[in-house]
């Protein structure tokens, strides 16, 4: 197996050096780990011996064999071994490494038992004392509350591992002993139940320091692949602890320096066998920079799939013949896709096959606004099985992807189901030793389909080749997801078997909670938690005992989670402060729980001090500073929310809500408060498209509007990020327009949005007429002649927002045709002017009771009167300038005095019984006397 770290070595060591090593080195690339374990000097590490050496750290001494190990390591590290000794010593933990990911993950069966190499001869050979230390290993792993899967077999290999290139470390920084070591804790985050805080930043630091040594410098053809697996071995890692989008840049530099070229496209085929006609398929094409031959069908040792055996779907794609013509030239996809054939595109190169699994598996598809990715992952997978690469460990990474889409579908979901099944029978035949050699805790599993012959696998060193950048789950990690699957097809009793056999015991919890039972779910939790009623644990009736006796003396390594899922079930808030205490202060979960209970109640001063102390713990969590900046919100405490919000779109700068909260949150601070929140107001956009990506400079501390400002830019990235959420663009039309001098710009972006969102549902309701009134007068002020609203800018946009929105949604909105009126003078369209003046009027005039109301309604009635008479006057005897008299010198409305007297008499004739002789009156007499000749 070609690594990273030989990769390392072979070009960093000196030249004799790397020869006496060469064979320690052939033996990991050939993942011969029993020889490399088996070294004379590991054997003296881990015997009992009376040397002079080791006299102060024997295994009575230490603590247990976790000590013991580093201890002696220690010592002989420190006793100036030649520089072969010290590789070998390096070698033998990157070979316990491989070793446990090979017992755990990929297969085939170890040829050895790990604890007769590695344990003192007395502990191997005593089932009871391997049992215990093994328990306790397993119990040390527990970091941050979290405990690491209490059967995992093996354990030995991987603390050992651990503790050689700890020790290694302390004396030498070397590149490939830091890579170990973040392999090492990677695969420790993996054994937990969720990721824990400290380990993550751990994991970051390393990955931070190899960046530095790796990536420095030009790609070049002699580094590109030690690049490129790195880049790739970090996705993976961005991926497991949900940095999607950090994942998707560094695939997509790999993509690039690998000069791999791929496409997500449709082409016309038939998906159905009784397809008529061809429709748009989507297929990826790709081609790696080294092979254009053919892929080969069935080459190499693979694991089966299995057929779809549908009676509608085909097994794959049939694709329409001469697809060189059918792509679409604006898809813009190169010539050398373009001419694939779909069906028999060539072999991929393996790294070029692991982008494209680690691409799909980057793709979010937790909400419905993320659209159809879960189809378009498909594709990457069937490209990996149909072409890619004839790799064991790829295959099977890309049947597990393929399984897992296919869940969601009702014609594939038994062939989805079928398939894990496969392959955890698969991964549990490759990963039990034969006759129990690696004398593994946990029961065999059945299986229903044969285990594959020898010459039908693939052996240690090209499974374990590119396991780094793979990510490949554990097998308990897919019989867990065999079972979740089970689960959600109703298969209760199917995943019960599953997760009691593997004693995850709050799985099998959550399983029964699921389905309403929570008395069975309680007595699963109850029982790990406590003892007996009456404190007798061998004499009890499983059917009727509660397990309501006192808590167990030793509580089991997962106890913090047990009590938290226990306080869900039964909604006791004390359980939280009890698994807060089993942990030790380390349990984020605990205190972030107690917190929404606390916020539930609207007790936001107790939330706001539980949430505090899940950030101490895990301060990446992006929901959390989000819950607690809506906590600090109701308090009124809004500087910490401020920091809370900005947090929160740091981690997530794509969460609309929290970038809307925060602009709620700098709306309420004194203009003097001082904040440091410019990263994350300065990463916002403009929401309008005119403006291009134009960056915002950081608002100046002496500015009394800075917070208002920020908070502008605020509310422009959660619109851009929650396009169809009416209430945010509100929110923004408003700040827009009381900021000094007002974003016009983003007022007309904020309307035009509003009318597209709520103009079906409210009408002209949904148009704030102040604000729209003060961008007509910003406008008519600034704009001098006519010519001015045909150049692009805010003027010919906001033209087109009153033609193409505004007029067609007034129904009964006096003002509103006034400001049409009012761009329609400012466009030299009188015509349209008056016509929207008398559309005013009448707006006024048809609504109802105003002859018999109040006299406020006569009022307004005679203003509406008076306003057109006005406009009939100056607008009448122009020259229209519209229409097919213009320019001809026809007047606008040659008859507009006889127009104006038949307003008025109709409004005086049907006011004359309740209104005459008022002040009103008078004025409408004045108008009529004005329009006489």
């Amino acid at each position: 197996m070609t690594d990273l770290i030989v990769r390392f070595l072979r070009s960093s060591l000196p030249e004799e050096l790397a020869v006496s090593i060469s064979p320690l080195l052939a033996k990991l690339e050939n993942a011969d780990f029993q020889s490399l374990l088996g070294e004379p000097l590991v054997r003296k590490l881990v015997d009992i011996q009376d040397e002079e050496l080791f006299k102060n750290a024997t295994l009575e001494k230490e603590h247990g064999w976790r000590d013991f190990i580093p201890k002696r390591a220690e010592l002989l590290l420190s006793s100036k071994p030649n520089a072969v000794q010290k590789y070998t010593l390096l070698l033998a933990g990157f070979a316990a490494l491989g070793a446990f990911l090979q017992s755990n993950v990929t297969g085939p069966p170890l040829s050895f038992d790990s604890a007769k190499i590695l344990f003192p001869s007395q502990v191997a050979s005593d089932r009871k004392a391997l049992s215990a230390i093994r328990s306790d290993l397993i119990q040390s792993l527990g970091v941050d509350g979290e405990a690491a899967y209490k059967l995992t077999p093996n354990i030995e290999l991987l603390c050992f591992a651990d503790a050689i290139i700890e020790q290694y470390l302390t004396a030498n920084k070397s590149p490939e002993a830091v890579l170990g070591r973040l392999r090492i804790k990677f695969i420790h985050q993996r054994l937990l139940s969720t990721a824990a805080p400290t380990l993550q930043k751990s994991i970051y630091d390393d990955l931070e320091t190899l960046a530095t040594v790796i990536l420095d410098g030009e790609p070049s053809q002699q580094n590109q692949e030690r690049r490129v697996s790195f880049m790739i071995e970090r996705a993976s890692i961005h991926t497991h602890h949900g940095f999607d989008k950090l994942a998707r840049v560094d695939l997509e530099q790999a993509t690039k320096e690998r000069s791999f070229q791929f496409a997500l496209t449709g082409l016309l085929g038939k998906r159905t066998k009784y397809q008529q006609k061809d429709v748009s398929q989507l297929v990826v094409l790709a081609r790696s920079a080294e092979t254009t031959e053919p892929s080969p069908k069935n080459e190499g040792t693979q694991p089966k799939p299995l057929d779809l055996e549908d009676d509608t779907l085909l097994e794959s794609i049939s694709f329409a013949q001469k697809q060189k013509t059918s792509v679409d030239p604006q898809d813009n996809i190169p010539p050398e896709l373009s001419s694939l054939d779909p069906e028999k595109q060539p072999i991929l190169h393996p790294l070029d096959s692991i982008i494209l699994l680690s691409l799909a598996s980057s793709i979010t598809n937790t909400q419905p606004a993320h659209g159809l990715t879960r189809e378009e992952t498909l594709p990457y997978a069937t490209r990996v099985l149909d072409g890619g690469s004839s790799n064991w460990q790829i295959y099977t990474q890309a049947l597990l992807l393929r399984s897992r889409i296919e869940g969601y579908k009702s014609r594939t979901v038994e062939r989805g189901l079928l398939q894990l099944q496969a392959l955890v029978d698969q991964v549990i035949a490759d990963t039990t030793s034969p006759q129990g050699i690696t004398a593994d805790t946990a029961p065999a599993a059945t299986t229903f389909l044969p285990r594959a012959k020898e010459e039908d696998t693939a052996p240690a060193s090209q499974r374990l080749q590119y396991i780094y950048q793979l990510c490949s789950p554990t097998r308990w990690e897919l019989e867990a997801e065999l079972a979740a699957r089970w689960v959600s097809l109703g298969g209760l009793r199917s995943a019960l078997e599953i997760y009691e056999r593997l004693e995850m015991w709050p799985e099998a919890a959550l399983c029964w909670a699921a389905t309403d039972r929570d008395d069975k779910a309680r007595k699963i939790i109850r029982k790990q938690l406590f003892h007996s009623t009456d404190g007798d644990d061998s004499a009890i009736d499983d059917d009727t005992e509660l397990w309501n006796g006192v808590p167990r003396e030793h509580p089991p390594a997962d106890a913090p989670r047990l009590y938290c899922i226990l306080a869900d079930i039964d909604k006791d808030p004390s359980l939280y402060e009890k698994a807060w205490e089993v942990s030790k202060g380390r349990y984020a979960r605990a205190q972030r729980e107690l917190a929404k209970h606390y916020y539930g109640e609207k007790d936001y001063a107790k939330a706001s001090l539980a949430f505090s102390k899940s950030l101490k713990v895990k301060q990446l969590d992006h929901s959390t500073w989000f819950a607690l900046g809506c906590a600090l919100l109701a308090l009124g405490q809004f500087k910490r929310a401020v920091e809370s919000f900005s947090r929160a779109v740091q981690l997530d700068d794509s969460d609309a809500e929290a970038w809307s909260n925060l602009a709620a949150a700098l709306l309420n601070l004194e203009p003097d408060d001082q904040l440091q929140v410019a990263p994350a107001i300065d990463s916002a956009k403009s929401a309008d498209e005119e403006e291009g990506d134009e960056e915002f400079t950081p608002t100046s501390q002496s500015d009394p509007q800075r917070h208002k400002k920020d908070a502008l830019k605020a509310f422009k990235q959660a619109s851009k990020l929650k396009h169809n959420n009416h209430r945010i663009w509100e929110n923004l039309l408003t700040v827009a327009s009381s900021v000094s001098p007002p974003s016009y710009m983003d007022i007309l972006t904020s309307q035009r949005r509003l009318i597209e969102l709520r103009g079906p549902v409210d009408g002209e309701k949904c148009i704030d007429m102040p604000i729209l009134s003060a961008l007509v007068e910003h406008v008519f002020s600034t704009t001098e002649s006519p010519s001015d609203l045909t150049k692009p800018g805010l003027p010919r946009l906001l033209v087109q927002l009153f033609d193409k929105q505004i007029a067609p949604l007034i129904t009964s909105s006096a003002p509103l045709w006034n400001l049409v009126a009012k761009m329609a003078l400012l466009r030299n369209k009188p015509s349209t002017a008056l016509e929207a003046h008398e559309k005013a009027w009448r707006a006024v005039t048809t609504q109802p009771g105003w002859e018999h109301g109040t006299e406020d309604k006569w009022d307004g009635v005679v203003d509406a009167t008076v306003d057109l008479v006005g406009a009939y006057e100056s607008l009448g005897p122009r020259e229209r300038t519209e229409g097919l008299g213009a320019g001809g010198g026809e007047f606008v409305m040659k008859d507009w005095r006889f127009k104006g007297r038949s307003a008025i008499r109709g409004i005086k004739g049907r006011g004359k019984e309740s209104w005459e002789g008022t002040k009103g009156w008078g004025r409408l007499e004045e108008a009529l006397e004005g329009l006489k000749i």
